[in-house]
């Protein structure tokens, strides 16, 4: 039986993954909400959906709606500041929530939202979709295994992710730390949340770099020492990534080691969606270690070019 959704935030960057989900799944899109008006992509989704620019008018229809039928679920796409009030109101309209990363930016949002699952009975979902990733599922079963036979063991990571951002970033709200909480909440959320789910959780967390464009740190995990470096900034990627046209650079080394993930990230939406519908998900408890991470991260000072720091925070020194 085909459920209903309604989309909070369908103009944004992410937005056309999760109608491409709710598609996928074979599900009914009823109605979106986004300040902005020129979301043509709704044409090839759901033509047929309302759509409002007012939250007030979305809310009449919603309870309008609610009447007669039912709202199933409300996936958000918003900012990453309106997160816990857009997930306190799909709860308290009797819908489950569907609800892209950061799921909130402080980890006492959570422990509010969790109150208000237990007074609507409803559930909250977060979409960490780099632990549906095929390579990322094989090296954490890998690692499993290895940790049965040596409890002790204490892998070394480096991981890197630059994603090239122009001028506008900075003058969108993806630029105003108050409001998307930064470059590590941006972009390194989910990554942290895979590492975390692989190698146990934060013991320590020290900032190096942090930038504009750029965090880089060093965790201590309970069975990996990770050093990481996230930037936005295009000048930092390898010249052989840029001589080949890619604006985009994505490394894991495990002990030394390349993890090939640079494909299969296009569906992985679509398997969060189908994911949920067949009783799974990754809910608040699931979230709060990553958003504990950012949040410690984003009041934490960076300390410079000291002690284990990762070899690209060179590049933001020689700049």
């Amino acid at each position: 039986m085909k459920k209903n959704f309604a989309l909070i935030g369908a103009a944004g960057y992410i937005a056309p993954r999760h109608l491409k989900a709710i598609k996928d799944t074979d599900n009914n899109l009823v109605v979106s909400l986004d300040p902005y008006d020129g979301i043509g992509i709704m044409d090839s989704n759901f033509p047929q959906a309302d759509f409002f620019t007012e939250m007030e008018k979305f809310d009449t229809f919603i309870n309008d709606f609610n009447r007669s039928s039912k709202i199933d679920y409300v996936s958000i796409c918003s900012p990453n500041y309106l997160h816990e009030a857009h997930i306190r109101y799909g709860l308290q309209h009797d819908a489950d929530v569907i609800c892209e990363k950061p799921l909130v930016l402080n980890p006492a949002d959570i422990d509010a939202l969790k109150l208000v699952e237990a007074e609507t009975g409803k559930k909250v979902y977060n979409i960490l979709q780099l632990r549906l990733h095929d390579s990322i599922i094989a090296l954490k079963k890998r690692v499993t295994e290895e940790l049965k036979e040596n409890p002790n063991k204490v892998y070394d990571i480096d991981l890197t992710y630059l994603t090239s951002r122009g001028k506008w970033y900075f003058t969108s709200w993806k630029g105003n730390q108050d409001k998307s909480g930064g470059i590590a909440s941006n972009i390194g959320v989910h990554f942290y949340d895979m590492l975390c789910w692989i190698f146990g959780n934060v013991e320590e967390n020290i900032v190096h770099v942090k930038t504009a464009d750029t965090n880089a740190g060093y965790f201590k995990l309970k069975n990996a020492t990770v050093r990481w470096f996230l930037s936005v900034n295009y000048d930092y990627i390898p010249q052989e990534i840029k001589d080949r046209g890619i604006r985009t650079y994505r490394s894991i080394t495990v002990d030394g080691k390349e993890i090939e993930f640079s494909g299969g990230f296009t569906d992985l939406h679509t398997k969060s969606y189908e994911h949920i519908l067949n009783g799974g998900g990754f809910g608040l408890d699931e979230a709060y270690g990553s958003v504990r991470t950012v949040s410690t991260i984003r009041n934490l000072p960076a300390v410079g070019l000291e002690g284990e720091y990762h070899p690209f925070c060179e590049k933001v020194l020689e700049k």
